[in-house]
């Protein structure tokens, strides 16, 4: 009877101890999902103020152009 409960045992824990492992492996997953998410993003925004500043200095010079062609 002793060797049952030590197998009922040895049964649960591996259970559980399996169960831990892919809790822990899906929270990586999904950890490393959202940092390349916001990862995404940062560059996303990177890349508008890249572009908007393109956009201010392009007007900058067509006023200036405009001004010294008067």
């Amino acid at each position: 009877m002793s060797q049952d409960n030590i197998s009922r045992n040895e049964i649960r824990k591996d259970a559980i101890q399996d169960g831990f492992e892919a809790t822990v492996s899906t929270v990586g997953q999904v950890g490393g999902l959202l940092v390349g998410a916001v990862r995404d993003v940062g560059r996303a925004v990177g890349g508008l103020a890249t572009e908007l500043f393109e956009i201010r200095d392009a007007a900058r010079k067509a006023g200036q152009e405009q001004h010294s062609d008067d």
